[in-house]
């Protein structure tokens, strides 16, 4: 019981020091991250340039080809905007009826143990996700020293 008392603090002491980022952090990385992007796709359109052998005229319809299929991206994005809230509000919902469900079927002491169990395997699935992420970034710029 002790263990499992201590196994949670220190989840909840994890949880809690990685959610101090603050608005400005997110403003600043997504900053960081548009200017990565865009840095990428100069470099990429240089090579294509290089490789394919292209005119200047070429490349500024490549260019232009590229913006627009972004901008169709981002307005299919934002159509779809009000269907993934939509959809969020209804798994939130299913999880509060299932957790007040439980909490009538289960002893205190058992809705707890369950409570705990839940939230450990959350942060595990956590952790699975995020060591995918890390692989897939190894993976890619892995690809890169290959060629």
């Amino acid at each position: 019981m002790k263990k499992l008392v201590l196994a949670i603090a220190f989840i909840g002491m994890g949880s809690f020091a990685m959610a101090q980022t603050t608005p400005q952090d997110k403003q600043a990385k997504r900053a960081e991250f548009q200017q990565k992007r865009e840095q990428k796709e100069q470099e990429h359109l240089a090579q294509m340039q290089k490789d394919l052998n292209l005119s200047q005229a070429q490349v500024a319809q490549i260019r232009e080809l590229h913006a627009n299929k972004k901008a169709e991206m981002k307005a299919e994005f934002d159509k779809n905007k009000d269907d993934r809230q939509a959809k969020m509000e209804q798994m939130k919902a299913k999880r509060a009826q299932m957790d007040s469900d439980m909490k009538k079927i289960l002893s205190p002491e058992q809705y707890d143990k369950w409570q705990a169990d839940r939230k450990a395997k959350m942060e595990q699935r956590k952790g699975m996700m995020k060591d995918r992420k890390m692989m897939k970034k190894q993976m890619n710029t892995a690809a890169p020293a290959a060629n």
